[in-house]
């Protein structure tokens, strides 16, 4: 777990003033991400968020703006995806991140130095941050499948493996995109009436879910498992991600082997990536009531159960074309928070692994879609709608049971608390597009 240090000073300000604002990324946030100037041919190359600019890692390198293994990591930082920054591990991560901030600070010297390796954030088209070589989603959150489960399963909602080990099923690392990518709705079969044949076309229950991605650093050896101990080392942060599901695809394709095309034609996620050390405020206590079962030892930790759980507000809004051409807000559909969830990301590392599965820096897990105990805290609509039985009526009259063509879906997350400056995750959103044919 990282402690709180110099970076983490509320009092912090910049000399970038659109950093001491309202903000996703004041001088306490730093994300990381991929960048290059929008219609340009440069190569894309890594950067860093603050306020409304970008620091270009490779400039700033160039210049001789870093020094020791702050040097090393911006060097690594500053290729066209952040893996080989990932593998470096935490003290690299650490030692970049102390390097920024006092290069940033108000009250530090040398900003003529660093003021022409900036860009406007409007001015940058995002890329991949990370090359992603697999893909790992989890099902994290108990009330989400328990509203799930009730659907199907009214009088035993939780399938008896739930409270014993961190679900997951592998997806598919080809159709991870990044937020903006608009998408074709899926087609495919789905579930016949009894007796009959299946049918086949676009789907008609289209979903999004409402997760974190949580990305890997340094890997494990094939054969190694990561103990619960070690394992937030090998994370090196997070972003917004949004499983989109074709539920009538998924209802009739995942028994006996589980999600396959109801999930795997696009998964978006958020283009800047926030460290693990830079949550460090908002890390919380990880407990399981007395009466629930209480975890195997290899999923325990003194440091697990002290600081595993990370408060982080969830949010999902609805722009319809409707709202477009009217030209009215998004809507919110529900405000969510991440510390509700059933497993914790070390653990999700450690049971991934405990067989000798190896990870390597830039693999993503989801955490599945994370809900909430309360009403308005569901994090899609199929839990919402109770499977399109009690459809959403939104402010300008319109009704949801599932997404209709032209929908953009707009994901927000971030963090704040007492003694904490706010820092944001940025925004993950993506439109469904008719479907092709």
């Amino acid at each position: 777990m990282h402690t709180l240090n110099e970076t983490h000073d509320p009092k912090l300000t910049s000399w970038i003033s659109s950093a001491n604002g309202e903000t996703d990324f004041p001088i306490q946030n730093l994300p990381f991400g991929i960048f290059r100037r929008a219609g340009s041919e440069e190569s894309f190359r890594g950067g860093v968020a603050i306020g409304d600019k970008v620091v270009d890692l490779a400039a700033a390198h160039a210049a001789g703006l870093f020094e020791g293994s702050a040097a090393e990591a911006a060097a690594a930082a500053s290729g066209s995806t952040l893996n080989d920054f990932m593998q470096m591990g935490s003290a690299a991560w650490s030692a970049l991140r102390l390097a920024l901030s006092r290069a940033l600070r108000t009250e530090a010297t040398g900003q003529m130095d660093w003021s022409p390796c900036l860009v406007d954030m409007a001015d940058v088209e995002m890329g991949m941050p990370a090359t992603v070589g697999d893909y790992t989603d989890f099902y994290t959150s108990i009330h989400h499948a328990t509203n799930i489960g009730k659907l199907f399963r009214p009088d035993n909602p939780l399938l008896p493996n739930y409270k014993w080990i961190p679900i997951g099923y592998h997806g598919r690392a080809s159709s991870v995109v990044l937020s903006g990518f608009d998408f074709h709705r899926p087609v495919g079969q789905q579930r016949p009436a009894p007796g009959e044949a299946p049918g086949f076309g676009p789907s008609k229950r289209m979903d999004y879910e409402m997760e974190l991605g949580v990305f890997v650093g340094p890997g494990n050896a094939l054969g190694d498992a990561i103990s619960i101990e070690d394992a937030e080392k090998h994370i090196f942060g997070l972003c917004i991600l949004n499983d989109w599901s074709a539920r009538d695809l998924q209802a009739w394709e995942y028994q006996p082997l589980g999600p396959f095309l109801g999930k795997n034609f696009a998964t978006s996620i958020s283009p800047w990536i926030v460290t693990m050390e830079a949550l460090a405020p908002f890390r919380a206590a990880f407990t399981r009531d007395a009466d629930e079962p209480q975890t195997l030892p290899y999923l325990t930790s003194e440091a697990n159960s002290a600081q595993g759980a990370l408060e982080m507000k969830l949010e999902v809004l609805l722009e319809t074309s409707a709202m477009r051409e009217a030209g009215t807000a998004p809507e919110r559909l529900s405000l969510g928070d991440y510390k509700h969830a059933y497993w914790t990301m070390a653990q999700m590392v450690t049971h991934h692994t405990v067989n000798g599965c190896n990870l390597r820096a830039g693999d993503l897990f989801g955490t599945g879609t994370l809900s909430g105990p309360e009403a308005g805290m569901e994090g899609a609509l199929i839990e919402i709608t109770k499977s399109g039985k009690e459809p959403v009526i939104l402010a300008n009259g319109e009704t949801r049971t599932f997404l209709e063509d032209g929908d953009v879906l707009i994901m927000r997350a971030w963090c704040e608390g007492p003694g904490a400056v706010r820092i944001g995750l940025g925004e993950c959103r993506g439109q469904v597009l008719p479907a092709k044919g």
